[in-house]
């Protein structure tokens, strides 16, 4: 458990839990999420001030609803009960819950009932939320008073002060709820006594002590490949070790414009060692063609070069490695595994297969707070708040084989692309953008002569974290002006195209 205070989140599998975390770490209170199913301590720990029970997909009364451990409600700590977690809640206490008579799906309007109410007391009378649910509570428990309903929900906010146990029916993490995050507020500050004592100085901190006390005088080595989470991880750990760190960056022939020297001159001061593989890279992916073999070579390839220059940095016991919160929940749901829709891009198994120890420090942070910590540690804007880049880089973005003229050319459309964002301020506005070239050719007309020459898409999304994405609506005076550079500057590509597919039922990279 944390040194902080601790408010835990029990996840039944809502796509919005990692939001309530995000919105308890915004207000300086620290979280964790942890999978319904685990089970609780004997004793309630000194850390532990709050517990919130997530929403989920499930039934309460289907009999594969999820597993839950009721010990967690005996260790004296406020609960919060959200969507799924209050009919949860409120099926423990003894209410009762009704199934499909009263389903919403979207914005509602939520109108404060009774006197008082602990949650909802800085809300106005009537205010929007965001519902999302079938079943609801037909009867409240015993003890419990309504403080809160809509048109489709008489019991959408119950409160029981005594106990310290409250329902929401809405979901206050969402930003279509208006007064989500006092709610939110009132439960931490106000009912569980947080006195919001983390924030990513003290992070930084910590951090710092936590890793010198775990290197001691050994060496470090790290993939440093330029972007968010790698750059942050390499210069937390310069900041903590100094020149116990070496980094090495890995040029496949796949990056993009400019990358390997502006890394190489961002991280001049750590122990940086440039590796040019481009030849080696692009020779093994000659006539691929599918995804995930070219994965599966990119992978493999860059383990061999991998392990070849760390074998050069003598003394060597650690491998850092950019893992955040996100990564470290998928990990542990409950439900599994997800399915497999594609390889993820970070390098595997370099752990098992060099024998070294792995440190990673940015596994509490969510990306928007790895971002604020490299903000702290004095990276550039346009490393800290640049978009993703996948690990194969151009090779998953160049539909068909790989080749080197092809490289270069969508290299170069994608230059212009980011550049033209940039100039019109939208950078920030998107989650991510890229160019991609597709394996077609289509006649045009360039002076007076007929040509026939590549597609190029353009593709930009917003997101959260990934996991859904919609496609971003690019003004139509910018997207003239980013075809227009293409088609003038790219010499063959004579025709560009704009991606509108959100995520899902799409995947935000075409490969």
């Amino acid at each position: 458990m944390s040194q902080h205070q601790l408010v835990l989140i029990l996840d039944f599998g809502s796509q919005f839990t990692q939001l309530i975390a995000r919105r308890l770490r915004e207000e300086g209170v620290y979280c964790e999420i942890q999978p319904c199913n685990a089970k609780p301590p004997a004793s309630r720990p000194d850390s532990l001030i709050g517990l919130i029970l997530s929403g989920g997909p499930d039934s309460v009364l289907s009999d594969t609803a999820p597993p839950f451990d009721v010990a967690w409600l005996g260790l004296g700590v406020p609960v919060l009960g959200v969507c799924y977690g209050m009919q949860l809640l409120a099926h423990l206490d003894g209410g009762v819950l009704g199934q499909g008579q009263a389903r919403e799906y979207g914005r509602a309007v939520l109108e404060r009932v009774g006197a008082e109410s602990a949650l909802l007391a800085a809300w106005p009378q009537e205010s929007q939320v965001w519902m999302s649910h079938g079943d609801h509570v037909e009867a409240a428990p015993a003890g419990y008073v309504v403080t809160g309903r809509t048109e489709g929900c008489p019991i959408a906010v119950m409160e029981d002060v005594t106990r310290r146990r409250f329902g929401v029916q809405l979901h206050p993490e969402v930003t279509h709820t208006q007064h989500g995050k006092l709610l939110l507020r009132a439960f931490v500050f106000e009912v569980c006594g947080a006195r919001g004592d983390w924030s990513i100085g003290s992070f930084l901190d910590e951090q710092t002590a936590k890793v010198r006390a775990m290197v001691g005088a050994d060496k470090v080595i790290c993939a440093l490949s330029g972007g968010v989470d790698s750059s942050v991880v390499a210069a937390l750990l310069h900041h903590a070790l100094g020149d116990q760190l070496h980094c090495i960056f890995v040029d496949t022939g796949l990056l993009r414009k400019g990358e390997r020297e502006a890394v190489a001159a961002e991280f001049s001061e750590l122990n940086l060692t440039v590796v040019d593989a481009s030849a080696r890279f692009l020779g093994e992916l000659a006539g691929v063609s599918d995804p995930e073999q070219k994965r599966r070579i990119i992978g493999a390839a860059f383990i061999r070069v991998f392990e070849e220059e760390a074998r050069r940095v003598g003394g060597a016991r650690w491998l850092a490695q950019g893992t955040l919160y996100p990564d470290v929940i998928e990990s542990v749901s409950f439900r599994g595994p997800s399915a497999t829709i594609k390889s993820h891009h970070n390098v595997g198994g370099l752990p098992e297969r060099m024998d070294l120890k792995l440190i990673e420090p940015l596994r509490e942070l969510f990306k928007d707070e790895a971002r604020a910590l490299g903000e702290a540690l004095g990276l550039s804007e346009g490393r800290v708040w640049r978009h993703p880049f996948p690990g194969p880089g151009l090779a998953i973005r160049i539909i068909g084989d790989v080749t080197a003229e092809k490289a270069d050319l969508l290299r170069e459309a994608d230059a212009i692309y980011l550049d033209e964002i940039r100039r019109a301020g939208l950078y920030r506005d998107i989650w991510q953008a890229f160019a991609v070239l597709l394996p077609v050719q289509t006649v045009g007309v360039m002076g007076d002569d007929r040509t026939y020459e590549r597609v190029c898409a353009l593709r930009a999304v917003t997101s959260v974290d990934g996991m859904t994405a919609s496609w971003f609506p690019m003004p139509y005076d910018v997207l003239a002006r980013m075809s227009d550079r293409i088609v003038r500057e790219v010499r063959g590509v004579n025709r560009v195209v704009y991606d509108i597919s959100s995520k899902p039922p799409a995947t935000i990279e075409w490969e």
